[in-house]
C-alpha cells in the first residue's frame, strides 16, 4: 500500500484534487472531514471547545458556529493554539483508525489529505507528499469571491499557514493550479500516474 500526502494552502485548490484521485481510485482520508465529524455536538471534541471558548461559538441550536470560532482564533494566536491542542490530536487517532482500515481492506493507494500538513505533522512518514499551489493573488479572490470573506478575513486566514515556497521545496509532487480545471486536471494525472507506477513496486 502506497500512502501519500495531500496539502496545500487555504484556497489552492488541494479538494478538487483529491476528488480527482478518488475517482481515479485512491481511498482518500479527509482531514477536515474527520475534524466537522469531531466537532458535533456530544463529542469529546465539541464538549472542550465549548468550555475553553464559551457559548459565543455556538449557534442557536446548539450546534458549533465554525465562522465565529474562525473568527476569534484568526484574531488571537493563544486561542488559535488552544484550538489546535483540542482538535489535532483527536484526528490524529481517527484518521490513524480509517488509514488501518484501509489496510485491512487492500487499498492500493491512500491519500491523507491534510491542510495543514506541514505546521501539524512529520511528512517524512508518507511515501510522498503532494502539494497544490496557487498564486496568493488567485487564492485571496478565490477566498472573496468563493467564500464569501472579506479581504481582511482571508488575508488573516493565508497568513495563518506557512509560506508555500518552503513548502514546495519540500513535496516530492507540486501540482500548480494556476489555469482552468481542464489544466488542473492534466497535471493531476500526471502526479497520479507517477503515484500508480510507484505502488507497482511497493
Amino acid at each position: 500500500m502506497l500512502h501519500v500526502a495531500l496539502t496545500g494552502n487555504i484556497a489552492a485548490g488541494k479538494s478538487a484534487v483529491a476528488d480527482l484521485f478518488r475517482r481515479w481510485g485512491a481511498t482518500v482520508i479527509d482531514a477536515d472531514r474527520i475534524v466537522h465529524q469531531l466537532q458535533r455536538p456530544g463529542t469529546g471534541v465539541f464538549s472542550a471547545i465549548v468550555r475553553r471558548f464559551g457559548g459565543g461559538v455556538l449557534n442557536a441550536d446548539g450546534t458549533l458556529d465554525r465562522s465565529a470560532l474562525r473568527r476569534r482564533v484568526m484574531a488571537d494566536p493563544d486561542d488559535l493554539a488552544a484550538l489546535n491542542a483540542i482538535v489535532h490530536p483527536a484526528v490524529r487517532q481517527e484518521a490513524a483508525a480509517l488509514l488501518a482500515a484501509a489496510a485491512r481492506d487492500g487499498a492500493r493507494i491512500v491519500v491523507s489529505d491534510i491542510p495543514l500538513l506541514f505546521e501539524t505533522e512529520d511528512p517524512s512518514r508518507f511515501d510522498a507528499v503532494i502539494l497544490v499551489d496557487a498564486p496568493e493573488a488567485v487564492r485571496l479572490a478565490r477566498l472573496v469571491h468563493n467564500r464569501g470573506l472579506t479581504p481582511p478575513e482571508a488575508a488573516r486566514m493565508m497568513a495563518a499557514q506557512a509560506p508555500t515556497v518552503e513548502k514546495r521545496a519540500r513535496s516530492t509532487y507540486v501540482i500548480d493550479n494556476d489555469g482552468d480545471l481542464a489544466w488542473l486536471e492534466r497535471r493531476a494525472r500526471e502526479v497520479w500516474d507517477r503515484l500508480e507506477a510507484a505502488q507497482e513496486r511497493v
